[in-house]
């Protein structure tokens, strides 16, 4: 399973993520939710790289399937959209294919 944990900061605005854990939902290279999850989260994280100035602490283990990413800078407008677009995609998926393979634990309404 997917277990991906929502951080927001004291403004109660997300800032980052953490993403661990593989959905198991089929054989590897044929995992379809670990792929969408992947594609998501990758391109959040080259987005607010490529599209914004905001500073961020970014930490990976490709065995252990994990993903940590922060904003350690003051978050601008467009990494919170960002952000905020990347939980509409998880979210997507788990309500696709069931908390089985994947589990948010903190939904933001």
């Amino acid at each position: 399973m997917v277990k991906v944990s929502i951080h927001q900061n004291k403004d109660g605005k997300i800032n980052g993520f953490r993403c661990i854990g593989h959905a198991g939902y089929a054989e590897s290279g044929q995992d379809i939710v670990c792929s969408a999850v992947s594609i998501l989260v990758i391109n959040t994280i080259n987005s607010i790289e490529t599209f914004t100035s905001d500073i961020f602490d970014f930490k990976e283990d490709e065995k252990k399937g994990l993903i940590e990413f922060k904003v350690v800078s003051n978050l601008s407008d467009r990494a919170e959209v960002l952000l905020y677009s990347l939980l509409l995609g998880l979210q997507g998926i788990e309500d696709e294919f069931g908390r089985d393979y994947i589990k948010i634990d903190k939904r933001i309404q």
